[in-house]
């Protein structure tokens, strides 16, 4: 193989990923996350990348062909038949047999919901009002839900395509149990001018409102945890600009 430069995908205090070549090596300081990314790998029925090795802490996967359906806070210059697809995609997994793992429950969530709006507005990261605002909007989602196979973190750019066609999802360390609408909602966070494509390929029923209250809890949940794995200043975060448009 030959490898002419290294490059670091992701790295902070509890992973790294870096691309060599076609390979890309992931290192985590919890070896449960990558049994569970194995784990689902090899059990969901929708292309994942082939597992070259496992040496831990390390795992080798190939590189898939095709690039990433799109980016957090980024147009995508994906078409609306991509966005079908991956919504057909997930519907896939979603009909699949239950991992053997649970998922979070609905108290964890609320728990983790109500420290993450303390400190929001404790570190005036959001105006208390858009906090309420959201956080509102958030408990609407934390109703009784039939548990599916869900990805867990299926980021807009966890998912890639050439052309109109899936080529693979990456990234399975949060698969789990869980509420169907949670992966709709991470999948479209910042893109909803593509959540009708992503629903019309997925092809059931969904709440869009139930969407949206995902998006809502997502993002109060998530920028703390940004914000101290050295992803910059909150204010630049697109789950910030969506916490602030959101109804």
């Amino acid at each position: 193989m030959d490898v002419n430069e290294v490059e670091v995908v992701v790295a902070h205090s509890e992973r790294a990923t870096l691309r060599v070549g076609d390979v890309f090596v992931k290192v985590d300081a919890d070896q449960n996350r990558i049994d569970v990314e194995v784990e689902a790998m090899t059990t969901a029925p929708v292309p994942t990348p082939r597992i070259l090795w496992r040496k831990p802490p390390a795992l080798a996967l190939a590189a898939l062909p095709g690039s990433a359906l799109g980016r957090l806070g980024e147009p995508s210059a994906a078409s609306p038949a991509a966005w079908a697809a991956a919504g057909a995609a997930v519907r896939t997994l979603h009909d699949a047999p239950l991992p053997p793992w649970p998922g979070r429950s609905r108290d964890e969530f609320a728990s983790r919901l109500a420290d993450e709006c303390e400190w929001l507005v404790a570190h005036d990261v959001l105006p208390a009002e858009v906090v309420t605002r959201n956080r509102r909007l958030a408990e609407t989602a934390l109703r009784p839900w039939t548990p599916v196979f869900i990805h867990g973190d299926l980021q807009v750019d966890h998912v890639f395509v050439a052309g109109d066609e899936v080529t693979g999802i990456v990234d399975w360390s949060e698969a789990s149990r869980g509420d169907a609408h949670f992966d709709l909602a991470v999948l479209t966070l910042g893109h909803p001018e593509h959540l009708g494509d992503v629903v019309a390929g997925y092809g059931a029923d969904v709440d869009h409102d139930l969407v949206r209250a995902w998006w809502s809890l997502r993002c109060l949940t998530n920028v703390r945890w940004l914000a101290e794995h050295g992803y910059g200043s909150p204010d630049g975060f697109p789950e910030v600009a969506v916490l602030r448009s959101q109804p």
